[in-house]
């Protein structure tokens, strides 16, 4: 992909009713005056429609979605809404993503809010460019509104379809040059009101239809460039020196160590040491070759081995109670039978499917970045930031990369690349090695749960005590807005910030006495940590619904009642009712005794077990059916039921794939995924010391139940079926083994050494 100039004719084609933009540079110069040229550019605001749509005189319709898409189909989502409420076939409209010359800010691909809070914006926006052109087509033909159809782009009058006229000859050449009224919600998430109301559900043709992501075959085939692909004329290559021990930074740097590498040469700024060179090998050879004198070890880490109890004992920097309902000490006091349990999460690694890349062009007056993040608005006023630049002055273009699901080495990538560029005056190409991709990216918290609930004498829950402990989930922050929040901005002299946030559960389980509260305790490290804690899908939703749903699900056991009636006892919301008795349906779920006391024959036990859970909206419940092998320990999660309730389903197809996704994402993070150090450094750092799940331990099959609910608002897919999956795994181990494993990962190990405990 080399950057290249984009010219008026490329972009507009002849005219059209287009987004206003702002850029840097030569770029930005050019499609300024081409706009001007078009009836004067509206600014790149959220109340301009011209931000949101544009319609091309051929009739084609252009949707700027400020967030992007991480291979769940969000962009064929918006297209499926947009062409809807403008009566267009859907392969009429195109989807341009984050790219912050022509999108605005809605939040960066986040919370599985794509569809809940984006689309939101784009039905509101395409809605009141159908009213205007409508209202034009009106004038034009010299009939009412209310006399007009519309298909595929082309209005008639209702009793004379000859007399029409298209979208394409209603522009002119054209801007809407129409304001929107905005109620601002989420943050930088906005919904449009105008004129014109969104079509009721059961208008939609094209939204509830499943459409396929044309972008997949391009993968298959190796068609799709990535970031990785990116190229700009004069670029540099650069690879970022680590210190062999955390907390370290440099002492002295042996240049002559690099100098019969041809072109070979050594940045530094601050604590932050680089080498770039015109070839990328000869900049990973520096890399390798280049001598740095480190400050001595500072043992910045616990052992390994204490991490839970360290998280224990370590004083609290910040909590709340955020549910608190009746007295739940008095009713522990007066229960006939009171169950405890505890429950450990540890640190995770992203482990994206490749480490990051980023290519930064910083100059005097403007900057380009291309990344892989999530976010790049917020890439964008990161760079700017750091380089001194006002943000409108760059521009940031997302670019796909290996998949972040939360904040991880992207963000990184990107400041690294501007920095390097600033000080090289030259565009910068950052490319992380495997081992700093798995080793420095931002981790997911490791927590400690502690859980209590009364019974009284007929088995009645009285009271429910839930409290969870651990690193914070904004250790940095969810975005790379801020320098503070990157390895290059905290080497550099942007002191850290952290936001002390955490998790209770997210379910609707009606007890009398319940409690659930949260803690967080100091980072490991205050300054560049390979160990610093952020965002990993679901931020804290599977450790903390680990926890909780394990211990329902011992609660039942204690209790004498089967798991699914258990749960339907205490949750009385209709969907998370139908929800959960959808999963069981379809599972095949029969009540017997819990655990199962036929397990199987020889060494391979069987057993079923079930979770539920809620995420912004969303309601999930999971079977799961596993093999547990007694001499191995090898857990095969062999088959998974989803009943999944996200509101309006937009694209049943695409909405099934994901969680899909999902499920195997959190399998391998129940199973296999723990983040090894020692007292000095990160030691997971490739698929060998990092294990994820392989073919052969994926599930046999995945049944998933939609629950269509068209007259609720669409909510969020891309996560909520991931905190669902790892207490159903435990669940169902023991239901196989009449052993409840309350640490994860779920090794092998840990399942032989709990055995032969029992």
């Amino acid at each position: 992909m080399t950057h290249a100039h984009l010219s008026r004719r490329a972009f507009l084609g002849t005219g059209a009713l287009v987004i206003g933009f702002m850029m840097a540079g030569t770029l930005g110069r050019a499609l300024g005056q081409a706009a001007e040229t078009l009836g004067g550019k509206p600014p790149l605001t959220p109340d301009e429609l011209d931000s949101w749509i544009a319609v091309l005189p051929d009739g084609r319709v252009t949707a700027f979605f400020g967030k992007m898409d991480m291979g769940q189909g969000v962009d064929v989502a918006i297209g499926q809404i947009v062409a809807d409420e403008l009566d267009v076939a859907f392969d009429r409209v195109a989807v341009m993503m984050g790219d912050t010359a022509f999108t605005c800010n809605q939040g960066g691909a986040s919370g599985s809010t794509g569809v809940q809070r984006g689309g939101v914006t784009l039905r509101a926006a395409a809605a009141e460019a159908r009213r205007i052109l409508l209202e034009r087509a009106a004038q034009k033909l010299s009939v009412p509104m209310t006399d007009l159809i519309v298909q595929d782009g082309i209005v008639a009058v209702a009793s004379d379809r000859r007399r029409r006229v298209s979208y394409g000859e209603l522009v002119d050449g054209q801007y809407f040059h129409h304001k929107l009224e905005w109620n601002k919600q989420y943050g930088n998430t906005l919904s449009a009101k105008g004129r014109a109301n969104p079509k009721k559900a059961s208008e939609y043709k094209i939204v509830g239809t499943s459409i396929p992501q044309k972008i997949v075959a391009d993968k298959i085939y190796g068609r799709l460039q990535y970031v990785t692909d990116v190229r700009v004329d004069g670029m540099l290559h650069a690879r970022v020196i680590r210190p062999p021990t955390a907390g370290c930074g440099p002492v002295a740097v042996d240049e002559s160590s690099i100098g019969a590498i041809s072109g070979a040469r050594v940045i530094r700024e601050r604590d932050l040491v680089a080498v770039v060179a015109e070839r990328e090998w000869d900049a990973v050879r520096a890399a390798t070759a280049l001598k740095v004198t480190w400050t001595s070890p500072c043992t910045p880490f616990p052992p390994m081995e204490t991490l839970h109890d360290h998280i224990r004992r370590a004083a609290a920097i910040g909590g709340a109670v955020p549910v608190s309902k009746g007295d739940v000490d008095a009713a522990l006091k007066t229960a006939h039978r009171v169950i405890e349990a505890e429950y450990e999460w540890p640190l995770q690694s992203h482990a994206s499917m490749g480490p990051a890349c980023a290519v930064a062009d910083v100059r005097a007056d403007g900057a380009t970045l291309w990344t892989g993040s999530q976010k790049p608005h917020y890439g964008r006023n990161g760079v700017a930031k750091l380089v001194g630049l006002p943000p409108e002055s760059v521009r940031a273009i997302w670019v796909p990369g290996p998949g972040s699901y939360g904040r991880n080495d992207a963000g990184d990538a990107a400041l690294d690349a501007a920095l390097l560029s600033k000080l090289t005056g030259k565009p910068v190409r950052v490319q992380y090695m495997r081992h700093e991709g798995t080793g420095w990216d931002p981790k997911g918290p490791a927590a400690v749960y502690r859980a209590r609930a009364g019974l009284d004498a007929q088995g009645t829950v009285v009271a429910y005590d839930f409290f969870g402990k651990g690193f914070s989930r904004q250790d940095v922050a969810t975005t790379e807005s801020d320098p503070k929040d990157t390895l290059a901005g905290q080497l550099t002299g942007f002191a850290p910030k952290p936001t002390v946030i955490f998790q209770v559960p997210a379910e609707a389980y009606d007890f009398a006495n319940k409690r659930c509260g949260w803690e967080c305790i100091a980072p490991l490290l205050d300054r560049a940590s390979p160990l610093r804690t952020g965002h990993l899908r679901d931020p804290l939703g599977p450790e903390t619904h680990f926890a909780s749903e394990s211990f329902i699900d011992e609660v039942a056991h204690a209790a004498g009642v089967d798991p699914v009636a258990f749960r339907l006892r205490y949750v009385s919301d209709p969907r998370h009712v139908a929800v959960i008795r959808a999963a069981a349906e379809k599972a095949g779920w029969n009540t017997r005794a819990y655990p199962n006391p036929r397990r199987g024959k020889g060494n391979v036990m069987v057993g079923r077990g079930v979770s539920y859970t809620e995420r912004n909206g969303t309601i999930v419940a999971v079977v799961a059916d596993v093999e547990v092998d007694r001499r191995s320990g090898r857990v095969w999660a062999k088959r998974f039921t989803v009943a999944h309730d996200c509101g309006l389903i937009i694209n049943p197809k695409g909405l099934e794939l994901t969680i899909e996704g999902n499920v195997v994402q959190a399998l391998s993070r129940t199973l296999y995924e723990e983040v090894v150090f020692d007292r000095d450094r990160v030691l997971s750092v490739d698929w060998t010391s990092y294990p994820i799940l392989e073919v052969q331990d994926a599930p046999e099959r995945i049944d998933v139940v939609l629950i269509n609910r068209p007259d609720v608002a669409s909510s969020g897919a891309g996560e909520p079926s991931t905190r669902t999956v790892p207490a159903a795994i435990a669940n169902a181990i023991f239901d196989a083994t009449g052993v409840r494993l309350r640490r994860v990962p779920i090794t092998p190990e840990r399942v032989r050494a709990a055995l032969a405990r029992a």
